[in-house]
Protein backbone atom coordinates (compact mmCIF):
# COMPACT_ATOMS: atom_id res chain seq x y z
CA UNK A 1 0.00 0.00 0.00
CA UNK A 2 2.77 2.46 0.92
CA UNK A 3 4.52 1.68 -2.24
CA UNK A 4 1.87 2.47 -4.63
CA UNK A 5 1.22 5.42 -2.43
CA UNK A 6 4.65 6.66 -3.33
CA UNK A 7 4.54 5.34 -6.83
CA UNK A 8 1.45 7.67 -7.33
CA UNK A 9 2.68 10.62 -5.85
CA UNK A 10 5.66 10.29 -7.78
CA UNK A 11 4.35 9.83 -10.87
CA UNK A 12 1.81 12.93 -10.42
CA UNK A 13 5.16 15.67 -9.54
CA UNK A 14 7.56 13.83 -11.72
CA UNK A 15 5.64 12.56 -14.95
CA UNK A 16 8.09 11.45 -17.85
CA UNK A 17 11.57 12.17 -15.70
CA UNK A 18 10.27 8.88 -13.66
CA UNK A 19 11.61 6.51 -15.62
CA UNK A 20 10.68 2.81 -13.87
CA UNK A 21 9.86 1.80 -10.71
CA UNK A 22 10.35 -1.78 -9.53
CA UNK A 23 9.34 -3.53 -6.87
CA UNK A 24 10.79 -7.01 -6.12
CA UNK A 25 8.96 -7.58 -3.05
CA UNK A 26 6.27 -5.96 -0.58
CA UNK A 27 9.14 -4.45 1.40
CA UNK A 28 11.26 -3.43 -1.22
CA UNK A 29 11.00 -0.09 -3.93
CA UNK A 30 13.75 0.82 -6.63
CA UNK A 31 12.74 4.24 -8.07
CA UNK A 32 14.15 5.32 -11.63
CA UNK A 33 14.72 8.77 -11.80
CA UNK A 34 16.20 11.19 -15.09
CA UNK A 35 19.30 12.77 -13.29
CA UNK A 36 17.66 16.08 -13.53
CA UNK A 37 14.95 15.18 -11.01
CA UNK A 38 17.31 13.35 -8.57
CA UNK A 39 17.54 16.03 -5.95
CA UNK A 40 13.60 16.63 -6.14
CA UNK A 41 12.71 13.17 -5.43
CA UNK A 42 14.78 12.96 -2.35
CA UNK A 43 13.64 16.32 -1.03
CA UNK A 44 10.10 14.81 -1.43
CA UNK A 45 10.83 11.56 -0.16
CA UNK A 46 13.08 12.73 2.93
CA UNK A 47 11.21 15.91 3.75
CA UNK A 48 7.64 15.89 2.74
CA UNK A 49 7.44 11.63 3.32
CA UNK A 50 9.31 11.58 6.25
CA UNK A 51 11.69 8.79 5.09
CA UNK A 52 14.97 8.34 6.74
CA UNK A 53 18.24 8.52 4.82
CA UNK A 54 20.23 5.36 4.79
CA UNK A 55 22.96 5.87 2.01
CA UNK A 56 24.42 6.95 -0.86
CA UNK A 57 26.00 4.54 -3.76
CA UNK A 58 27.98 5.18 -6.82
CA UNK A 59 28.82 2.69 -9.05
CA UNK A 60 30.84 2.32 -12.00
CA UNK A 61 28.22 0.96 -14.67
CA UNK A 62 30.03 1.82 -17.78
CA UNK A 63 31.10 -1.71 -19.01
CA UNK A 64 27.00 -2.44 -18.58
CA UNK A 65 25.11 0.80 -19.38
CA UNK A 66 27.94 2.95 -20.78
CA UNK A 67 27.33 5.28 -17.72
CA UNK A 68 28.16 5.78 -13.97
CA UNK A 69 24.86 4.82 -11.22
CA UNK A 70 24.19 6.83 -8.67
CA UNK A 71 21.82 4.95 -5.69
CA UNK A 72 20.07 6.74 -2.48
CA UNK A 73 18.62 4.12 0.10
CA UNK A 74 15.92 5.58 1.98
CA UNK A 75 13.83 3.72 4.80
CA UNK A 76 10.09 4.01 5.45
CA UNK A 77 10.53 2.67 9.13
CA UNK A 78 7.34 2.89 10.53
CA UNK A 79 5.54 1.43 6.90
CA UNK A 80 8.74 -1.47 7.07
CA UNK A 81 9.97 -0.34 3.39
CA UNK A 82 13.32 -0.02 1.91
CA UNK A 83 13.86 2.07 -1.29
CA UNK A 84 16.29 3.39 -3.67
CA UNK A 85 16.13 6.44 -5.94
CA UNK A 86 18.75 5.40 -8.81
CA UNK A 87 19.75 7.27 -11.44
CA UNK A 88 22.33 7.03 -14.23
CA UNK A 89 24.66 9.92 -15.15
CA UNK A 90 26.65 10.41 -18.39
CA UNK A 91 30.16 9.19 -18.43
CA UNK A 92 31.32 13.08 -20.09
CA UNK A 93 29.57 14.23 -17.48
CA UNK A 94 30.30 13.13 -14.53
CA UNK A 95 27.99 15.04 -12.39
CA UNK A 96 24.67 15.18 -10.22
CA UNK A 97 22.88 17.60 -8.14
CA UNK A 98 23.76 17.29 -4.08
CA UNK A 99 21.19 16.15 -2.19
CA UNK A 100 22.89 17.43 1.07
CA UNK A 101 21.27 21.05 1.41
CA UNK A 102 18.41 19.04 1.72
CA UNK A 103 19.07 16.08 3.35
CA UNK A 104 21.91 16.61 5.68
CA UNK A 105 22.84 13.19 6.10
CA UNK A 106 23.86 12.46 2.54
CA UNK A 107 27.14 15.19 3.40
CA UNK A 108 29.99 12.13 3.92
CA UNK A 109 28.15 9.78 1.22
CA UNK A 110 28.58 12.23 -1.81
CA UNK A 111 32.07 12.95 -1.03
CA UNK A 112 32.89 9.90 -1.23
CA UNK A 113 30.64 9.60 -4.24
CA UNK A 114 33.32 12.32 -5.25
CA UNK A 115 36.18 10.31 -4.13
CA UNK A 116 36.27 7.08 -5.26
CA UNK A 117 33.93 7.10 -8.19
CA UNK A 118 34.79 10.16 -9.43
CA UNK A 119 30.61 11.63 -9.83
CA UNK A 120 30.91 15.55 -8.81
CA UNK A 121 27.80 16.36 -6.29
CA UNK A 122 27.44 19.67 -7.56
CA UNK A 123 26.60 21.93 -4.70
CA UNK A 124 27.44 20.21 -1.69
CA UNK A 125 28.02 22.18 1.49
CA UNK A 126 31.27 21.14 2.52
CA UNK A 127 32.92 19.99 -1.22
CA UNK A 128 36.24 18.54 0.89
CA UNK A 129 37.45 15.04 0.31
CA UNK A 130 36.37 12.50 2.51
CA UNK A 131 37.90 8.90 1.96
CA UNK A 132 41.18 9.85 -0.37
CA UNK A 133 44.35 11.35 1.41
CA UNK A 134 45.06 14.86 0.43
CA UNK A 135 48.25 13.34 -1.63
CA UNK A 136 46.07 11.29 -3.73
CA UNK A 137 45.92 13.00 -7.09
CA UNK A 138 43.21 14.06 -9.34
CA UNK A 139 41.64 11.94 -11.57
CA UNK A 140 42.66 8.83 -9.87
CA UNK A 141 39.32 6.82 -8.71
CA UNK A 142 39.89 3.42 -7.38
CA UNK A 143 36.16 2.59 -7.66
CA UNK A 144 36.49 2.51 -11.40
CA UNK A 145 36.57 -0.59 -13.25
CA UNK A 146 39.19 0.42 -15.51
CA UNK A 147 41.35 0.60 -12.15
CA UNK A 148 43.12 -2.30 -10.51
CA UNK A 149 42.38 -3.20 -6.94
CA UNK A 150 46.22 -2.86 -5.81
CA UNK A 151 46.43 0.55 -7.87
CA UNK A 152 48.46 2.89 -6.51
CA UNK A 153 48.34 6.50 -9.09
CA UNK A 154 51.63 8.19 -10.50
CA UNK A 155 52.42 11.72 -8.19
CA UNK A 156 50.61 10.23 -4.79
CA UNK A 157 52.62 12.10 -1.87
CA UNK A 158 51.78 10.60 1.23
CA UNK A 159 53.42 12.92 3.50
CA UNK A 160 51.07 15.88 2.03
CA UNK A 161 49.04 17.07 5.61
CA UNK A 162 45.21 17.21 5.36
CA UNK A 163 43.97 20.76 5.35
CA UNK A 164 41.83 21.76 7.83
CA UNK A 165 39.79 25.23 8.06
CA UNK A 166 40.88 28.34 10.24
CA UNK A 167 39.14 27.96 14.13
CA UNK A 168 37.02 30.57 15.19
CA UNK A 169 38.09 33.67 16.46
CA UNK A 170 39.30 33.53 20.37
CA UNK A 171 40.09 29.77 19.95
CA UNK A 172 42.48 27.43 20.27
CA UNK A 173 43.13 24.37 18.53
CA UNK A 174 43.69 21.21 20.88
CA UNK A 175 44.16 17.96 18.65
CA UNK A 176 41.93 14.79 19.51
CA UNK A 177 43.80 11.94 18.14
CA UNK A 178 44.86 10.46 15.57
CA UNK A 179 46.36 8.96 18.47
CA UNK A 180 44.66 9.16 21.60
CA UNK A 181 44.81 7.18 24.99
CA UNK A 182 41.08 6.47 24.84
CA UNK A 183 41.04 5.54 21.26
CA UNK A 184 41.73 1.78 20.15
CA UNK A 185 41.55 2.97 16.52
CA UNK A 186 43.51 6.35 14.18
CA UNK A 187 40.87 9.12 14.03
CA UNK A 188 41.26 13.05 14.12
CA UNK A 189 39.22 15.59 15.62
CA UNK A 190 40.38 18.86 15.68
CA UNK A 191 38.32 20.97 18.71
CA UNK A 192 38.25 24.45 18.53
CA UNK A 193 38.27 25.35 22.70
CA UNK A 194 37.84 28.76 24.37
CA UNK A 195 38.64 28.27 27.42
CA UNK A 196 37.52 24.78 28.85
CA UNK A 197 34.35 25.14 26.35
CA UNK A 198 34.29 23.58 22.82
CA UNK A 199 32.92 25.45 20.71
CA UNK A 200 33.56 23.71 17.10
CA UNK A 201 34.91 20.46 15.72
CA UNK A 202 36.32 18.96 12.36
CA UNK A 203 37.03 15.88 12.20
CA UNK A 204 39.16 13.66 9.94
CA UNK A 205 39.37 9.77 9.91
CA UNK A 206 39.61 6.73 7.18
CA UNK A 207 43.12 6.70 7.29
CA UNK A 208 43.43 3.20 6.69
CA UNK A 209 40.58 2.75 4.82
CA UNK A 210 40.62 -1.28 3.71
CA UNK A 211 39.37 -1.32 -0.31
CA UNK A 212 37.31 -4.29 0.90
CA UNK A 213 34.40 -3.30 -1.34
CA UNK A 214 37.09 -2.85 -4.40
CA UNK A 215 38.02 -6.19 -3.35
CA UNK A 216 34.92 -8.00 -3.69
CA UNK A 217 34.52 -7.07 -7.04
CA UNK A 218 37.76 -7.71 -8.40
CA UNK A 219 39.59 -10.43 -6.54
CA UNK A 220 37.10 -12.13 -4.27
CA UNK A 221 33.68 -14.32 -4.95
CA UNK A 222 30.11 -14.49 -3.57
CA UNK A 223 31.30 -17.24 -0.92
CA UNK A 224 34.76 -15.59 0.17
CA UNK A 225 32.52 -11.69 0.89
CA UNK A 226 31.48 -12.79 4.20
CA UNK A 227 34.97 -14.04 5.24
CA UNK A 228 35.74 -10.51 4.59
CA UNK A 229 32.89 -8.61 6.01
CA UNK A 230 33.45 -10.10 8.92
CA UNK A 231 36.50 -8.34 9.63
CA UNK A 232 34.50 -5.11 8.62
CA UNK A 233 34.48 -4.69 12.61
CA UNK A 234 36.27 -6.30 15.01
CA UNK A 235 33.13 -6.53 17.18
CA UNK A 236 29.41 -6.52 14.99
CA UNK A 237 31.30 -9.05 12.46
CA UNK A 238 28.77 -11.21 12.73
CA UNK A 239 26.55 -8.34 11.75
CA UNK A 240 28.26 -7.59 8.46
CA UNK A 241 28.33 -11.24 7.42
CA UNK A 242 24.81 -11.67 7.90
CA UNK A 243 23.55 -8.52 6.08
CA UNK A 244 25.81 -9.24 3.24
CA UNK A 245 24.58 -12.62 2.63
CA UNK A 246 21.03 -11.53 3.20
CA UNK A 247 21.97 -8.60 0.46
CA UNK A 248 22.45 -11.20 -2.23
CA UNK A 249 20.15 -13.57 -1.22
CA UNK A 250 17.43 -10.88 -1.47
CA UNK A 251 18.69 -10.35 -5.10
CA UNK A 252 19.12 -13.53 -5.97
CA UNK A 253 15.22 -14.59 -4.86
CA UNK A 254 16.93 -17.02 -2.45
CA UNK A 255 15.61 -17.57 1.27
CA UNK A 256 17.99 -19.37 3.61
CA UNK A 257 16.10 -22.41 5.20
CA UNK A 258 13.96 -21.67 9.00
CA UNK A 259 16.91 -23.01 11.28
CA UNK A 260 19.29 -21.19 9.76
CA UNK A 261 17.12 -18.11 10.20
CA UNK A 262 17.20 -18.70 14.20
CA UNK A 263 20.52 -19.12 14.08
CA UNK A 264 21.88 -16.26 12.25
CA UNK A 265 19.45 -13.99 15.20
CA UNK A 266 20.60 -16.00 17.44
CA UNK A 267 24.46 -15.32 16.82
CA UNK A 268 23.62 -11.66 15.89
CA UNK A 269 22.28 -11.35 19.52
CA UNK A 270 24.88 -13.16 20.61
CA UNK A 271 27.58 -10.90 19.15
CA UNK A 272 25.17 -7.82 21.31
CA UNK A 273 25.38 -9.12 24.54
CA UNK A 274 29.39 -9.20 24.20
CA UNK A 275 28.78 -5.91 22.71
CA UNK A 276 27.00 -3.91 25.23
CA UNK A 277 28.60 -5.71 28.41
CA UNK A 278 31.88 -4.70 26.68
CA UNK A 279 30.35 -1.00 26.39
CA UNK A 280 28.74 -0.44 29.13
CA UNK A 281 32.15 -1.66 30.99
CA UNK A 282 34.44 0.82 29.22
CA UNK A 283 31.97 4.05 29.55
CA UNK A 284 31.84 3.18 33.32
CA UNK A 285 36.05 3.21 33.18
CA UNK A 286 35.89 6.35 30.92
CA UNK A 287 33.43 7.46 33.96
CA UNK A 288 36.20 6.72 36.92
CA UNK A 289 34.00 3.88 38.15
CA UNK A 290 36.40 0.68 37.25
CA UNK A 291 34.71 -1.91 39.34
CA UNK A 292 31.33 -2.02 37.17
CA UNK A 293 34.47 -2.07 34.22
CA UNK A 294 36.22 -5.32 36.02
CA UNK A 295 32.82 -6.76 36.44
CA UNK A 296 30.62 -6.03 33.11
CA UNK A 297 34.13 -8.25 31.91
CA UNK A 298 33.89 -11.02 33.95
CA UNK A 299 30.24 -11.24 33.37
CA UNK A 300 30.27 -10.61 29.60
CA UNK A 301 33.81 -13.66 29.35
CA UNK A 302 31.10 -16.75 29.78
CA UNK A 303 29.18 -15.01 26.64
CA UNK A 304 32.63 -14.89 24.69
CA UNK A 305 33.15 -18.79 25.50
CA UNK A 306 30.02 -20.29 23.75
CA UNK A 307 30.45 -18.30 21.37
CA UNK A 308 34.03 -20.11 20.81
CA UNK A 309 31.97 -23.15 21.72
CA UNK A 310 29.97 -22.69 18.75
CA UNK A 311 31.70 -21.53 16.13
CA UNK A 312 35.01 -22.60 17.28
CA UNK A 313 36.13 -18.80 17.33
CA UNK A 314 35.41 -16.15 20.21
CA UNK A 315 34.44 -13.14 17.70
CA UNK A 316 34.76 -14.11 14.12
CA UNK A 317 32.50 -17.05 13.34
CA UNK A 318 32.36 -17.14 9.67
CA UNK A 319 28.54 -18.20 10.03
CA UNK A 320 26.99 -17.49 6.63
CA UNK A 321 27.50 -19.23 3.31
CA UNK A 322 24.79 -17.64 0.41
CA UNK A 323 21.43 -19.77 1.43
CA UNK A 324 22.24 -20.34 5.01
CA UNK A 325 24.66 -20.98 7.70
CA UNK A 326 28.17 -23.38 8.75
CA UNK A 327 27.26 -24.16 12.14
CA UNK A 328 24.57 -25.88 13.75
CA UNK A 329 23.77 -26.29 17.39
CA UNK A 330 23.59 -29.42 19.19
CA UNK A 331 21.48 -29.97 21.90
CA UNK A 332 24.62 -30.13 24.36
CA UNK A 333 25.52 -26.47 23.39
CA UNK A 334 21.64 -25.67 23.59
CA UNK A 335 21.57 -26.47 27.10
CA UNK A 336 24.92 -24.71 27.93
CA UNK A 337 23.72 -21.63 26.16
CA UNK A 338 20.40 -21.41 28.12
CA UNK A 339 22.67 -21.65 31.63
CA UNK A 340 25.04 -18.90 30.44
CA UNK A 341 21.72 -17.25 30.04
CA UNK A 342 19.89 -17.50 33.02
CA UNK A 343 23.51 -16.83 35.00
CA UNK A 344 24.05 -13.92 32.56
CA UNK A 345 20.42 -12.27 33.71
CA UNK A 346 20.84 -12.80 37.76
CA UNK A 347 24.26 -10.60 37.18
CA UNK A 348 23.11 -8.31 34.95
CA UNK A 349 20.08 -7.51 36.67
CA UNK A 350 22.67 -6.45 39.91
CA UNK A 351 24.79 -4.23 37.27
CA UNK A 352 21.77 -2.72 36.08
CA UNK A 353 20.66 -1.69 39.73
CA UNK A 354 24.34 -0.69 40.14
CA UNK A 355 24.82 1.82 37.90
CA UNK A 356 21.34 3.23 37.72
CA UNK A 357 21.61 4.50 42.29
CA UNK A 358 25.13 5.93 41.16
CA UNK A 359 24.87 9.56 41.50
CA UNK A 360 28.61 10.35 40.21
CA UNK A 361 28.31 8.11 37.28
CA UNK A 362 24.57 10.36 36.89
CA UNK A 363 26.40 13.60 37.14
CA UNK A 364 29.06 12.86 34.32
CA UNK A 365 26.09 11.71 32.19
CA UNK A 366 23.54 13.47 32.42
CA UNK A 367 22.98 16.44 29.55
CA UNK A 368 26.15 15.91 27.89
CA UNK A 369 26.41 14.93 24.77
CA UNK A 370 23.43 15.54 23.75
CA UNK A 371 21.56 14.29 20.32
CA UNK A 372 17.89 15.21 20.33
CA UNK A 373 15.04 14.10 18.25
CA UNK A 374 15.47 16.84 15.87
CA UNK A 375 19.50 15.83 15.10
CA UNK A 376 18.18 12.40 15.07
CA UNK A 377 16.13 13.30 12.37
CA UNK A 378 18.37 15.52 10.50
CA UNK A 379 21.65 13.01 10.28
CA UNK A 380 19.70 10.23 10.18
CA UNK A 381 20.69 9.04 13.61
CA UNK A 382 20.56 5.17 14.62
CA UNK A 383 21.16 2.24 17.03
CA UNK A 384 20.93 3.49 20.92
CA UNK A 385 21.78 7.07 19.78
CA UNK A 386 18.28 7.70 18.21
CA UNK A 387 16.12 5.36 21.20
CA UNK A 388 18.41 7.25 23.54
CA UNK A 389 16.47 10.41 22.09
CA UNK A 390 13.25 8.62 22.33
CA UNK A 391 13.11 7.60 18.83
CA UNK A 392 11.65 4.08 18.41
CA UNK A 393 13.99 3.29 15.86
CA UNK A 394 15.13 -0.96 15.52
CA UNK A 395 15.42 -2.82 11.92
CA UNK A 396 15.27 -5.72 14.30
CA UNK A 397 10.92 -4.38 13.98
CA UNK A 398 11.23 -2.71 11.35
CA UNK A 399 12.68 -4.59 8.71
CA UNK A 400 12.59 -8.18 10.27
CA UNK A 401 15.07 -10.31 8.83
CA UNK A 402 16.21 -13.73 9.79
CA UNK A 403 13.69 -14.84 12.88
CA UNK A 404 12.78 -11.56 13.97
CA UNK A 405 9.68 -11.73 12.59
CA UNK A 406 8.61 -14.92 14.90
CA UNK A 407 10.14 -13.60 18.40
CA UNK A 408 8.81 -10.84 20.66
CA UNK A 409 10.71 -7.95 22.08
CA UNK A 410 10.86 -4.55 23.20
CA UNK A 411 11.83 -1.68 21.23
CA UNK A 412 14.30 -0.08 24.63
CA UNK A 413 14.00 3.67 24.23
CA UNK A 414 14.43 6.82 26.87
CA UNK A 415 14.44 10.52 26.82
CA UNK A 416 16.98 13.16 27.18
CA UNK A 417 19.39 12.00 24.14
CA UNK A 418 22.27 12.57 26.32
CA UNK A 419 25.21 10.27 27.53
CA UNK A 420 23.08 9.05 30.51
CA UNK A 421 19.76 8.13 28.05
CA UNK A 422 22.56 5.57 25.62
CA UNK A 423 23.47 3.71 28.84
CA UNK A 424 20.19 2.96 29.95
CA UNK A 425 19.17 1.82 26.70
CA UNK A 426 22.09 -0.50 26.08
CA UNK A 427 21.79 -1.94 29.81
CA UNK A 428 18.28 -2.95 29.36
CA UNK A 429 18.85 -4.12 25.42
CA UNK A 430 20.59 -7.02 27.36
CA UNK A 431 17.63 -7.87 28.87
CA UNK A 432 15.75 -8.40 25.73
CA UNK A 433 18.93 -10.14 23.58
CA UNK A 434 18.10 -12.57 26.16
CA UNK A 435 15.00 -13.07 26.12
CA UNK A 436 15.29 -12.62 22.19
CA UNK A 437 17.73 -15.83 21.76
CA UNK A 438 15.41 -17.52 24.01
CA UNK A 439 12.77 -17.53 22.23
CA UNK A 440 14.56 -18.55 19.36
CA UNK A 441 15.70 -21.81 21.18
CA UNK A 442 12.07 -22.91 22.47
CA UNK A 443 10.86 -22.22 18.28
CA UNK A 444 13.76 -23.93 16.16
CA UNK A 445 12.93 -26.93 14.66
CA UNK A 446 15.05 -29.42 13.03
CA UNK A 447 15.78 -28.88 9.64
CA UNK A 448 18.48 -28.12 7.31
CA UNK A 449 20.78 -25.57 7.57
CA UNK A 450 21.90 -24.51 3.85
CA UNK A 451 20.16 -24.52 0.59
CA UNK A 452 21.56 -26.75 -2.75
CA UNK A 453 22.19 -24.10 -4.82
CA UNK A 454 23.51 -25.58 -8.06
CA UNK A 455 22.50 -22.69 -10.44
CA UNK A 456 24.59 -19.69 -11.10
CA UNK A 457 22.96 -16.42 -9.56
CA UNK A 458 21.21 -14.29 -11.80
CA UNK A 459 23.16 -10.85 -12.74
CA UNK A 460 22.11 -7.33 -12.77
CA UNK A 461 19.95 -7.92 -9.49
CA UNK A 462 19.82 -5.20 -6.65
CA UNK A 463 19.97 -6.63 -3.41
CA UNK A 464 19.09 -4.30 -0.04
CA UNK A 465 19.70 -5.67 3.59
CA UNK A 466 19.40 -3.57 6.66
CA UNK A 467 20.86 -5.58 10.00
CA UNK A 468 20.49 -4.07 13.45
CA UNK A 469 24.08 -4.19 15.17
CA UNK A 470 24.63 -3.22 18.80
CA UNK A 471 25.27 0.42 17.27
CA UNK A 472 22.69 1.05 15.15
CA UNK A 473 21.84 -0.16 11.58
CA UNK A 474 24.33 -2.11 9.12
CA UNK A 475 23.37 -1.55 5.48
CA UNK A 476 24.56 -3.52 2.58
CA UNK A 477 23.71 -2.71 -1.15
CA UNK A 478 24.23 -5.33 -3.85
CA UNK A 479 23.86 -5.65 -6.94
CA UNK A 480 25.25 -9.20 -8.77
CA UNK A 481 27.37 -9.20 -11.34
CA UNK A 482 29.60 -11.94 -13.54
CA UNK A 483 32.61 -14.56 -12.31
CA UNK A 484 30.37 -15.29 -9.25
CA UNK A 485 31.11 -11.97 -7.56
CA UNK A 486 29.10 -8.92 -7.48
CA UNK A 487 29.49 -5.52 -10.00
CA UNK A 488 28.61 -3.45 -6.34
CA UNK A 489 28.75 -3.96 -2.92
CA UNK A 490 28.07 -1.00 -0.77
CA UNK A 491 28.49 -1.27 2.79
CA UNK A 492 27.02 1.26 5.38
CA UNK A 493 28.23 0.76 9.11
CA UNK A 494 25.92 2.46 11.93
CA UNK A 495 29.10 4.52 12.79
CA UNK A 496 29.37 5.94 9.30
CA UNK A 497 26.00 7.79 10.07
CA UNK A 498 26.33 8.63 13.90
CA UNK A 499 30.01 9.88 13.84
CA UNK A 500 28.67 12.62 11.57
CA UNK A 501 27.12 14.17 14.53
CA UNK A 502 29.69 14.90 16.68
CA UNK A 503 30.16 18.05 16.26
CA UNK A 504 27.12 19.10 17.16
CA UNK A 505 27.11 16.60 20.15
CA UNK A 506 30.18 18.48 21.29
CA UNK A 507 30.03 22.19 20.71
CA UNK A 508 29.17 24.50 23.64
CA UNK A 509 30.23 21.15 25.91
CA UNK A 510 33.50 21.16 28.58
CA UNK A 511 36.47 19.56 26.28
CA UNK A 512 36.52 17.18 29.40
CA UNK A 513 33.55 15.22 28.25
CA UNK A 514 34.64 14.78 24.39
CA UNK A 515 36.01 11.51 25.82
CA UNK A 516 32.50 10.28 27.09
CA UNK A 517 30.60 11.69 24.17
CA UNK A 518 32.34 10.29 21.67
CA UNK A 519 32.65 6.70 23.11
CA UNK A 520 28.74 6.89 24.06
CA UNK A 521 28.19 6.33 20.49
CA UNK A 522 30.68 3.16 20.59
CA UNK A 523 32.77 4.52 17.46
CA UNK A 524 34.32 1.73 15.48
CA UNK A 525 36.74 3.29 12.85
CA UNK A 526 39.07 0.72 11.30
CA UNK A 527 42.14 -1.57 12.11
CA UNK A 528 45.28 -0.37 11.69
CA UNK A 529 47.16 -1.25 8.70
CA UNK A 530 50.88 -2.10 10.15
CA UNK A 531 51.89 -3.95 13.00
CA UNK A 532 54.61 -3.76 15.72
CA UNK A 533 57.13 -6.92 16.76
CA UNK A 534 58.55 -7.16 20.39
CA UNK A 535 62.25 -9.27 20.63
CA UNK A 536 61.17 -10.69 24.54
CA UNK A 537 64.65 -11.46 24.49
CA UNK A 538 66.26 -7.98 23.70
CA UNK A 539 63.28 -5.68 24.21
CA UNK A 540 63.51 -3.60 21.01
CA UNK A 541 60.98 -3.49 19.13
CA UNK A 542 60.10 -2.96 15.45
CA UNK A 543 57.23 -1.31 13.10
CA UNK A 544 56.26 -3.53 9.99
CA UNK A 545 55.45 -1.43 6.90
CA UNK A 546 52.68 -2.46 4.82
CA UNK A 547 54.59 -3.43 2.25
CA UNK A 548 56.97 -5.96 4.00
CA UNK A 549 53.55 -7.73 5.35
CA UNK A 550 52.11 -8.04 1.41
CA UNK A 551 56.15 -9.70 1.02
CA UNK A 552 55.45 -11.75 3.56
CA UNK A 553 51.92 -12.38 2.88
CA UNK A 554 52.98 -13.78 -0.95
CA UNK A 555 56.02 -15.81 0.72
CA UNK A 556 53.23 -17.73 2.56
CA UNK A 557 51.00 -18.53 -0.22
CA UNK A 558 54.29 -20.13 -2.15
Amino acid sequence: MVARDLLNRLKEMLGPALLRVDTPADDRIFIHVERDAIRAVCRHVFRDLGARYVISIGADDRPFSGQYLVAHDFAFDAAHLLGSVVTHVPEGDPRLDSITPDVPAANWAERELRDLVGIEPVGHVEPKRLILPDGWPEGAHPLRKDVAWNFVPEGYDPERAFKFGEPPPGCTVVPFGPFHPTLDEPAHFRLYVEGEVVRGCEYRGFMVHRGIEKLAESVLSYNDIPMAAERICGICGCVHNVAYAQAVEEAAVLRAPPRAEYIRTIMLEIERLHSHLLWVGLACHILGFDTLFMQSFRIREPVMWIAEKISGNRKTYALCLIGGVRWDLTLELIAELRRVLDTLEAEWRAVIKAVLGDKNVQQRARGVGVADRSLVQELSLIGPVARAAGVPLDCRRDHPYAAYDRVEFEVVTHEGGDVWARIVVRMKEVLQSIEIIRQCLDKMEPGPIQLAITDELPVGRYGLSSVEAPRGESHHFVITGENHRPRRWRVRAPTYQNLQAVPAMIKDQQLADMTITLGSIDPCFSCTDRFEIVDLATSTTRVWSAEELARLARAGRR
